[in-house]
């Protein structure tokens, strides 16, 4: 009894820890592990904004996990009934503790939230647990199992495949053998798990599996998260005010080594952004805050520059770089690359992006 009470408690106790240890090692990356830049970071970043972030990065993880271990712990407690014991495992106190409703949201969440070539799994996972929760339930009804077992795992596999056909084959031909499996497997997988398996294997290969995609996904989740951009994209245009014969470097406190905070480096910097020494320039970078005296950017060498305000002419947000698609694959127009909201929500104009967002000033050849 007291096994899986005190997994849940440190569960309970270590989970809000790890969106917090996220956050940390985003910002200590983000600040290239220099500690003066991340304090800075920590005054002015938004939580806020620091957690939407998150939040839209990571929000296709609870479909991922609500659903794995629903099916796991079902799976289970079909096939080991006697060794499914609420009070001494974590898998069956969760599946024993999990509403409905909830398997219910994660399918709809992830029915939005993950890329096409992910939906057949989400078929696959689906179907399981609508087949081991109908044999869990209704064990006297077998027309009900037979059908949910059978006739609609066959059905959804005969639909998935007159409609993602196409693509797997150019997926095949393609040489894209990965997006290939993830179309094709899931459906004849169906099949697979809609009943029990051999008790005497459930516990070890239930247990196995929920232990592996515990210790998986929060590695993969870090490498998601680490990639999102925590900051807007600016581009600042300043002209200094005291401008001398003697071209002096806009004021800069870097974050990489003490070289870098020579005029040599800072003239480098201004050159980078395409500009000459001294005059007008463009600073491209992460705007980090706007307080009374000062414009606050991580300029692309990672340096942090403190621009006077009534140094700055304009500034500009440059919007996030597209990412480049690695598969061209596509079902019915469907990239596999695109989740359902990117496919049904609006496209943003395509517009001439602004010259600042290159580094270069306006009229600049």
């Amino acid at each position: 009894m007291a096994g899986a009470r005190q997994a849940q408690q440190w569960l309970l106790t270590l989970l809000p820890a790890f969106p917090v240890l996220l956050l940390v090692l985003r910002l200590w990356q983000l600040s290239q592990q220099d500690m003066s830049t991340m304090l800075l970071l920590v005054q002015y970043v938004s939580p806020l904004g620091l957690l939407s972030a998150l939040l839209i990065a990571l929000v296709w993880a609870f479909p991922v996990v609500v659903l794995t271990f629903g099916v796991l712990g079902r799976l289970l407690r079909l096939s080991a009934p006697d060794r499914f014991d609420p009070e001494r495992s974590l898998l069956a106190s969760g599946t024993a503790r999990t509403p409905g409703w909830v398997i219910s949201a994660a399918v709809a969440l992830a029915a939005l939230t993950w890329q096409l070539r992910f939906l057949p799994s989400l078929l696959m996972l689906g179907l399981w647990l609508l087949a081991l929760r109908t044999r869990y339930l209704h064990p006297d009804q077998p027309t009900r199992i037979l059908f949910v077992s059978v006739a609609l795992p066959l059905a959804a596999a005969v639909l998935a495949y007159s409609v993602l056909g196409p693509a797997i084959w150019t997926a095949y031909r393609e040489g894209e053998l990965s997006t290939a499996a993830l179309l094709a497997v899931p459906p004849a997988a169906t099949l697979l798990l809609t009943g029990p398996i051999p008790g005497w294997i459930a516990p070890t290969l239930t247990h196995g599996l929920a232990f592996t995609v515990a210790a998986v996904l929060p590695v993969v989740m870090g490498a998601v998260f680490l990639r999102v951009p925590l900051l807007p994209t600016a581009a600042v245009e300043v002209l200094p005010k005291h401008l001398t014969e003697t071209a002096t470097p806009s004021p800069t406190l870097t974050s990489a080594t003490p070289a870098s905070t020579s005029p040599a480096a800072s003239a480098g910097t201004a050159a980078r952004d395409g500009t000459a020494e001294g005059g007008r320039e463009v600073v491209l970078g992460a705007l980090i805050a706007v307080t009374d005296t000062s414009t606050i950017v991580l300029d692309r060498t990672a340096a942090v520059r403190f621009l006077p305000n009534d140094w700055v002419e304009s500034q500009v947000l440059c919007p996030q770089a597209a990412a480049v698609p690695y598969s061209l694959v596509s079902a019915g127009g469907w990239p596999v690359e695109e989740t359902a909201l990117d496919w049904m929500m609006p496209r943003r104009p395509v517009a001439d992006p602004d010259i600042r967002c290159e580094g270069r000033l306006p009229g600049a050849e």
